[in-house]
């Protein structure tokens, strides 16, 4: 990583915002407005927010990047809708319905890559809010996104092992989790059939509205993948994340803790590639977690057999 964007991650990992925002200006100001929103690039490397006012405007949110950064950066909407005469949320398709439940007065609707929705008077790329509204992540109000929960048994863990396929060092062997499985009642939120002894064998439906519908249910999650670290703690669930030796720029390896999320936290490799590690400790930590049941229901841990039907999973 070069040295500038090495020194703009320490300052976020630092909870150092004004110096970062103060970088990103001087970014922003040396940028070539004719390379804005560049119809040339892949939508992930755009930039859209030449930093004109918003305020008393109507504004385009798009969405440009995978489905957890909109799932993370939507915590942001609520305060640009307090400014803004309107907003509308140009979101993935898969998306529409979860985003559509922020606490504010928002239209959301559906990014066609191949016809996107043609500019307002203002346009910005969801990621850039928190540095056009220099927002603090603390700040958010949580939970911001809400989903009905399945009807999964009490103290249910939901467990993903797999990341996202253009990282495969993001992964891990699901045979590692095989412990918690075997030690607690839990379900797989990978969209694939597993082998552990979880209530959905036949995997998660690949679906937004049950997978946020299995995150909401369960009482603690543990990932990999950080798109469900996202949505579990947009929900408010209590989450595990699980994090490479380096991880991305929002997750301090030095921290167990999080700014982005009050309820996470992370278990980040020693050293390169070790999962083993990193499942040792999880499982040395969930000795001592109280799980949401009651005293009759623990002799369930690692008995119940019953399974989730088609009619929970979606």
């Amino acid at each position: 990583m070069e040295g500038g964007a090495q020194t703009w991650v320490s300052a976020m990992r630092a909870a150092d915002y004004p110096r970062a925002w103060a970088m990103t200006s001087r970014d922003l100001a040396r940028r070539d407005p004719a390379t804005r929103d560049d119809p040339s690039l892949p939508y992930y490397l755009r930039w859209v927010w030449d930093g004109r006012p918003f305020d008393g405007r109507d504004v385009l949110v798009r969405c440009y990047h995978g489905l957890g950064d909109t799932i993370q950066f939507a915590r942001y909407l609520p305060a640009l809708t307090a400014r803004a005469a309107s907003v509308t949320v140009e979101a993935p398709a898969r998306l529409c319905d979860l985003i559509a439940t922020v606490d504010a007065a928002i239209t959301v609707v559906p990014f066609d890559h191949a016809r996107p929705l043609p500019p307002a008077a203002c346009d910005i790329e969801i990621t850039e809010l928190p540095f056009a509204l220099r927002a603090r992540p603390e700040e958010s109000r949580f939970p911001y996104l809400t989903a009905s929960p399945a009807a999964l048994p009490p103290a249910t863990i939901g467990l993903c092992h797999q990341g996202g396929d253009w990282d495969v060092a993001r992964s891990l062997d699901p045979a590692l989790l095989a412990p918690i499985a075997a030690a607690h009642r839990c379900i797989t939120l990978v969209s694939e059939p597993s082998t552990l002894p979880v209530l959905n064998p036949a995997g998660c439906a690949f679906a937004m509205d049950a997978t946020a519908a299995l995150v909401a249910a369960c009482d603690l999650v543990i990932t990999v993948d950080t798109m469900i670290a996202h949505l579990a703690g947009a929900l408010g669930r209590p989450t595990w994340l699980l994090l490479k030796a380096e991880p991305d720029w929002r997750w301090n390896p030095a921290a167990t803790d999080t700014p982005w999320y009050p309820d996470m936290r992370l278990y980040v490799q020693q050293t390169p590639g070790d999962w083993a590690g990193v499942i040792a400790r999880v499982v040395r930590d969930l000795s001592d977690h109280t799980l949401h049941l009651t005293q009759d229901e623990r002799p369930a841990y690692g008995e119940y057999r019953s399974t989730i039907g088609s009619r929970v999973v979606g």
